[in-house]
């Protein structure tokens, strides 16, 4: 049999039974995806061209080094990307070890912890604090936490690099509570200044710094990219994974569309959230996660134009597809029920898509995660997909349009 993929609610519908009728009788599958066509760069305004082009130009003279913490630890093997690809990219991967994450963090002093940790507070963000360490978030889990940030910033400066990536749950898990808390600050512009433990200089001052969590190497390069392009355009280059969950047809409230459910765990930059840090929450991860604790940096992320991403491998080539939407506001009890259906302690898009089904959406879905940047409007959007289409190519990437731009 052929690879294909199905994507069904409950795997007792119409259009599942028959796809796996069709792939036992004939051994292959052909999903529709007519939703996606080849940009070859004649749909390209030529000024957003020459943004594209020239991002990936700059990129391709600096270089950029990948930082990663125990990469492929998670065994997601289609995160990762071999060197023989990524090379012509001038990107390079720096393998770190947790290990050294893990000392760096025994030379942060609780001072350092609690300037950050005050830091959040005094922007409004809440934490849901309990006594019991084993099912509650408490004071002491947040404080480990908040040497996290400063530990990995510190190590990304020393090693010079662009991009770096913690190994969420797999490695660190029973030595210290969860890296939530410390990976949406990376994303965000303005979060908890961290300076040299010698020299006092800042460290990545006034700078979202890309951060990818999970290992997912191709989720990194499109963050990468989308912060050097929406720089170059002049937009906030806040961005941040998602997992694309599932969907369903809402009508009322001014909606009248299939609304996606994105989240990630566990944590976004607050750029994105409706409100900021004033309206972020942290909430205890699962114990069946992390036995240690730590909380997350949850909200529900604020209405606007996106333009959400993923690369991916096929027949031993990158490709990358890009998509324009919309995150929209909906009601308090529909957010509440699907932060339910999820993972509540998780933060949350809900997220309108420009063309194509839902079997259509993951048809194509060959990534772990996608990418999701905010643009100030729907015509600067427009901008941001025509000018990192343009980047990738430039990078040597087959870049590939999805739904009505």
């Amino acid at each position: 049999m052929e690879y294909g993929t199905i994507w069904s609610e409950d795997f007792y519908n119409a259009y599942f039974l028959n796809c796996l009728k069709r792939l036992l009788q004939s051994g292959s599958i052909s999903p529709d995806v007519s939703h996606v066509h080849r940009d070859d760069g004649s749909e390209v305004p030529g000024d957003v061209a020459k943004i594209g082009i020239e991002s990936a130009r700059k990129l391709r003279a600096q270089r950029a080094i990948m930082g990663i913490f125990d990469g492929g630890r998670m065994g997601m093997y289609n995160a990762m990307i071999l060197a023989e690809l990524l090379q012509p990219l001038v990107i390079y991967k720096k393998r770190l070890n947790l290990s050294s994450l893990y000392a760096k963090m025994q030379t942060v002093s609780d001072i350092e912890a609690g300037k950050v940790f005050n830091w959040l507070e005094a922007k409004g963000m809440r934490f849901h604090l309990g006594a019991s360490k084993e099912t509650s978030l408490t004071e002491s889990q947040i404080m480990h936490q908040c040497k996290m940030p400063i530990a990995a910033l510190r190590i990304a400066d020393e090693f010079g690099c662009a991009l770096i990536e913690i190994q969420y749950q797999q490695g660190l898990e029973d030595l210290r509570p969860a890296s939530d808390l410390a990976e949406g600050p990376f994303n965000n512009i303005d979060r908890p200044l961290v300076c040299h433990e010698e020299t006092k200089s800042k460290q990545f001052p006034g700078e979202a710094l890309p951060h990818f969590n999970e290992a997912v190497e191709c989720a990194g390069v499109d963050a990468l990219i989308t912060n050097r392009v929406w720089r170059q355009l002049g937009y906030p280059p806040e961005t941040t994974l998602h997992g694309i969950k599932w969907g369903r047809r809402l009508k009322g409230d001014g909606i009248d569309e299939s609304v996606w459910v994105f989240d990630i765990s566990a944590s976004i930059p607050a750029a994105h959230i409706d409100g900021g840090y004033s309206e972020a929450v942290s909430e205890r991860q699962l114990p069946v996660y992390f036995r240690l604790g730590g909380g997350t940096l949850k909200g529900v992320s604020k209405p606007g134009s996106i333009a959400w991403s993923r690369l991916f491998i096929e027949g031993g080539k990158l490709k990358w597809d890009i998509e324009l939407g919309k995150a929209v506001k909906l009601p308090k009890e529909e957010t509440e029920e699907r932060s339910n259906l999820t993972n509540r302690e998780w933060p949350m898009m809900h997220t309108e898509l420009k063309g194509g089904t839902r079997g259509q959406m993951m048809a194509r879905h060959e990534a772990n995660h996608i990418q999701v940047a905010y643009a100030p409007d729907e015509k600067r959007a427009r901008r941001t997909l025509y000018a990192k289409a343009a980047a990738m190519n430039e990078l040597g990437v087959d870049a590939y349009i999805c739904g009505r731009v």
